[in-house]
């Protein structure tokens, strides 16, 4: 690895650590103010990046593109409305993505437009770098969080959407579907869905 592949993994750091962090508090924020107490008593109800990271998910993201947080726990029985609940606490954490992706991406395209007629300096080009690679990275947060594949948050807003575990073969597959991504990762499916639908975002943004 060489010495701009290095500061490129630094400079994608604060957007990892934003992404993760804010995605796993929108789980957790949502529930709780759906009057389910397990988030706020397992101290996630915060920003803390330490409260959500988790190291396997991060180095993934970190060296291969795409990762995962430490999982909110939840207890649906707390919920008036279980299935409108599950959904709303379901996409919260890719809703929160694509809301700092859509911020972030403002400064980015200012400075795009500011510095396509003048050299920044070294800082300001590097500012410029963390702030497209937070985008970026929220973008894949999203997209990669979509996909309708336990234990994303996909296959829960399809679920609830679709009624899908009222059938037996929801079970199974939920039992594994840890394998099932993880094969799809191995064989390279999920880059030829994420490639294009993150372009597309990303041309949208910026």
């Amino acid at each position: 690895m060489n010495a701009g592949m290095i500061l490129g993994k630094l400079l994608s750091l604060p957007g990892i650590i934003l992404g993760l962090s804010f995605h796993e508090f929108a789980h957790a924020w949502v529930s709780d103010r759906l009057g389910d107490p397990t988030p706020r008593r397992d101290g996630r109800v915060t920003i803390n990046p330490l409260a959500h990271i988790d190291w396997i998910g991060f180095a993934a993201l970190l060296l291969v593109g795409f990762g995962w947080g430490k999982p909110v726990v939840i207890d649906p029985r707390y919920y008036k409305n279980r299935r409108r609940d599950e959904f709303l606490v379901a996409i919260a954490g890719v809703t929160m993505n694509l809301i700092l992706a859509v911020i972030i991406s403002i400064p980015v395209r200012f400075m795009m437009k500011h510095y396509a007629t003048s050299m920044p300096s070294d800082l300001m080009y590097n500012i410029f770098q963390i702030l497209y690679y937070a985008v970026t990275i929220n973008v894949v947060l999203m997209v990669f969080n979509l996909l309708p594949v336990p234990p994303l948050d996909g296959w829960n807003i399809v679920t609830q959407l679709f009624k899908l575990d009222q059938y037996d073969w929801w079970y199974k597959v939920y039992q594994y579907g840890t394998y099932i991504l993880l094969a799809l990762i191995v064989f390279n499916v999920t880059d030829l869905v994420l490639t294009p639908l993150v372009n597309m975002v990303m041309k949208l943004l910026i």
